[in-house]
């Protein structure tokens, strides 16, 4: 079974992306979320992914965050949910914000979402409101800038977060620029890259994203 793919993004649609990973192309289903998220074409994803075999197919679901994976498998728990209602869920709020809703019996807020009914929303709360407890507070990919940095390049976090801040002013989104970082670590070598100064940081990773 597939669990993780690493690989630079081909194609993107609506619901899905197909990622290329040593020549072989891999079409994944995400949220419509996720897909705004993903960095832009030829540039290097990581992505979490739930294979869903069928009797005619072999499904992946893709996610970019963990706990967006583990809530989307919680979902899927709960009778009349399956992957595609699940992806559509993940669609309309973020890991938090849904977890909270389950947790309150936010029955209206739930019904908000595409293709939940409130008997469907009744069965949420009902099913999970013990299940999702320790989602509530996940960081659903908005810690700061600084833990990113921090998180993925702990040598150089400092640097990096003011490239990071530097680049999302720009207007670049945060995923993007977060993948351009790890292009330059990748091309100039850790111990150069550890040692590299804002600006040359942000020159280095403008020429990745050019």
């Amino acid at each position: 079974m597939i669990a993780t793919l690493t690989g630079n993004v081909l194609l993107t649609g609506v619901d899905r992306a197909v990622i290329d990973v040593g020549g072989v192309g891999y079409e994944v289903f995400l949220s419509t979320d996720g897909v705004s998220r993903l960095p832009e074409k030829n540039s290097q994803v990581f992505l979490h992914i739930h294979t869903h075999v069928r009797e005619d197919a072999i499904v992946l679901y893709g996610f970019l965050e963990v706990e967006e994976k583990e809530l989307f498998l919680i979902l899927k728990t709960v009778s009349g949910v399956g992957p595609k209602l699940g992806l559509a869920i993940l669609s309309g709020m973020r890991v938090t914000e849904l977890c909270q809703a389950i947790a309150g019996a936010d029955i209206s807020r739930l019904t908000t979402l595409q293709g939940v009914g409130k008997r469907t929303a009744e069965r949420l709360c009902v099913e999970l409101k013990d299940k999702v407890g320790h989602l509530v507070g996940a960081s659903d990919g908005r810690e700061g800038l600084a833990d990113k940095a921090a998180a993925l390049f702990p040598a150089s976090g400092g640097a990096v977060a003011d490239t990071l801040s530097a680049l999302v002013n720009l207007g670049y989104p945060d995923p993007v620029a977060r993948q351009a970082l790890t292009a330059v670590k990748k091309r100039v070598g850790i111990a150069f890259f550890n040692a590299m100064p804002v600006e040359e940081l942000i020159r280095e990773t403008l020429r990745t994203l050019a």
